[in-house]
């Protein structure tokens, strides 16, 4: 595997990150976004990456034009399209790289956008990688994060640890009923909101293979 710096600007927004080639090059890929607070050199981003293009899939680890713009806080509300726009043009610069199917993943609020952008259009990705979905803000459970679920119509595998605090593992389950795409929700035990636990990223791979058939 070889992993090296990506950057293209030839459009707007730019793509920027890290490009992961598998051995033999790979027939499916994957583009991965990062949460609110990270960029693409968060640790549960990396180790995810690896793990996926050692299993044979081209992954593209970006950073959000948000973050791109601003190398340290959260995104503003209003960056919310451009950031959808960066991860549409991440898959189509994937989609020329790879002969295969390619993915939509991210963990938090890039998985969020790029669940809010397959609500608008299905068939942007062949299927999506949510890693922790922040269901609703911690303590503020009336406030979810769900209008756009039944909008859904690409596949969509949730991870979501038990402990996290953007939603409990029941909620997650009362909120992928609104869902009419096939989802399956891997839930982590004892895992927060960073996923971080050994393992995370093998039975990652693993229910995402057989969830998408690859």
């Amino acid at each position: 595997m070889i992993v090296a710096p990506f950057a293209d600007e030839q459009e707007e927004p730019a793509v920027r990150g890290f490009w992961h080639q598998p051995e033999g090059g790979g027939t499916h890929g994957l583009v991965l976004a990062h949460g609110a607070g990270s960029n693409c050199r968060a640790p549960l981003l990396v180790t995810v990456a690896e793990t996926f293009a050692a299993a044979g899939l081209a992954v593209l680890r970006i950073d959000l034009p948000f973050r791109q713009a601003r190398p340290h806080g959260p995104p503003f509300p209003a960056f919310a399209a451009r950031d959808q726009q960066g991860l549409r043009r991440a898959v189509a610069v994937t989609r020329q790289r790879v002969s295969g199917r390619v993915f939509l993943g991210g963990h938090s609020y890039g998985g969020r956008q790029g669940s809010l952008l397959a609500a608008t259009d299905p068939a942007v990705a062949d299927a999506l990688l949510l890693l922790s979905y922040p269901l609703h803000p911690p303590r503020r459970p009336a406030h979810l994060r769900t209008a756009h679920f039944p909008d859904l119509r690409t596949p969509a595998l949730f991870v979501h640890g038990a402990r996290d605090p953007f939603g409990s593992i029941e909620e997650m389950e009362r909120a992928l009923a609104l869902v009419a795409a096939p989802v399956y929700l891997l839930p982590i035990e004892g895992a927060g909101h960073d996923l971080g636990q050994e393992g995370v990223p093998a039975r990652t791979l693993q229910a995402f293979r057989g969830f998408a058939g690859i």
